[in-house]
């Protein structure tokens, strides 16, 4: 029984370990003078960065530009 009780804790540690960290971001981005912030909820950095530079494709198309905060 201790050994199923060790092997399962021991799954779950790993499993902790190897999950990515999610949380808020925000992209801002400024277009003619304005500047907006869009919240990218639990979202891994990396989805987040995908995120904010997809809105900056679409700012640049009018002259602005997005960064993530």
């Amino acid at each position: 029984m201790k050994k199923a009780l060790s092997l399962v804790a021991g799954v779950a540690l790993v499993a902790v370990l190897f999950t990515s960290c999610n949380k808020d971001y925000t992209c801002s981005c400024t277009i003619l003078g304005t500047t907006t912030a869009s919240t990218i909820a639990n979202s891994s950095k990396g989805d987040a960065t995908d995120a904010c530079d997809a809105l900056n494709v679409s700012a640049a198309i009018l002259g602005g530009s997005c960064k993530l905060d």
